[in-house]
């Protein structure tokens, strides 16, 4: 693991920059720290192609002291418009060399200690996907799940455009995902606080407030619905639902902290592209 200077600096994240859209473009042009010691999370779907992805994130790693960055379904993506035809594994990886090229921390890295204001606290940046165990109601299997969002017309692209390559499905990938970051986060001190860091969130409560329940299906998995609690979470970062608000599960802090869409951040009474505190701690006690 390794740290950060000390400073009055502040941990941020942001995630659903999706800059595909000018409007969105033109945040991250405009986006830069209060402070010189700033770290930047950014939780996911920054962009469909790689070279979009690419600088963006150069664009941010000129200006923070750290950026941490997890892939989202977005950047899985094998997009028709991507030059960069990989698939599944093989994309992700081509991601994370992206990534070191840059200087950006990656689920594949150490974690960083931030011993900033609120530190020292371990951040994780997470790669887990999601297994369709957020099931709609009434439904007990995938295969029921994936019928009744086909009759609803609810289906997420990342069944035409994220493949799972070598894995025979994106549940077994997601598995594999899991029991390895499992192991990883056992093997920190006991005594070290973590910032959980996932472009899907690690508990379903925050999907109860989505129009479409059976969207659920792609936003996580059941195997992490203890992890807030084992692994001293002082907060679970995650974006994909374009439901930027804090929630609170057993005394544990959620923080969506997505751009989302130009339509959907335009109907918002906050200005948009502004990264949300994670620590030190803001005098957060609800939904915001």
């Amino acid at each position: 693991m390794t740290g950060t200077v000390g400073g009055a600096g502040r941990l941020l994240a942001i995630s659903d920059l999706h800059i595909g859209y000018s409007e969105n473009r033109a945040l991250v042009e405009r986006m830069a720290p209060d402070s010189d010691d700033d770290w930047l999370i950014v939780a996911g779907d920054v962009a469909e192609t790689v070279t979009d992805v690419r600088w963006a994130l150069k664009t941010l790693a000129s200006r923070f002291r750290k950026v941490l960055w997890v892939p989202g379904n977005h950047e899985l993506w094998t997009h028709p418009r991507d030059t960069v035809a990989l698939r599944g594994v093989a994309r992700y990886e081509h991601l994370v060399e992206l990534c070191r090229e840059l200087g950006v921390t990656t689920p594949e890295d150490p974690y960083p200690v931030w011993e900033g204001p609120g530190g020292p606290v371990a951040v994780a940046p997470l790669f887990l996907l999601y297994d369709y165990s957020f099931l709609p109601p009434g439904c007990t299997t995938r295969e029921e799940g994936l019928a009744y969002a086909h009759r609803t017309g609810i289906v997420c692209n990342d069944e035409y455009l994220l493949h799972p390559d070598p894995y025979p499905s994106r549940e077994a990938w997601c598995r594999a995902r899991v029991a390895e970051t499992e192991r990883r986060l056992a093997e920190l001190p006991d005594d070290l606080p973590t910032v959980l860091v996932n472009h899907y969130p690690l508990h379903r409560h925050p999907t109860d407030v989505l129009w479409y329940p059976e969207f659920a299906m792609w936003c996580g998995t059941t195997l992490t619905a203890d992890w807030h609690r084992r692994f001293r979470v002082a907060a679970m970062v995650y974006g994909h639902l374009h439901i930027p608000r804090t929630t609170w599960q057993e005394g544990v802090r959620f923080e969506e902290v997505s751009v989302g869409y130009p339509r959907e951040w335009r109907r918002r009474s906050e200005p948009p592209g502004r990264p949300r505190r994670i620590l030190p701690t803001e005098d957060a006690t609800g939904d915001r």
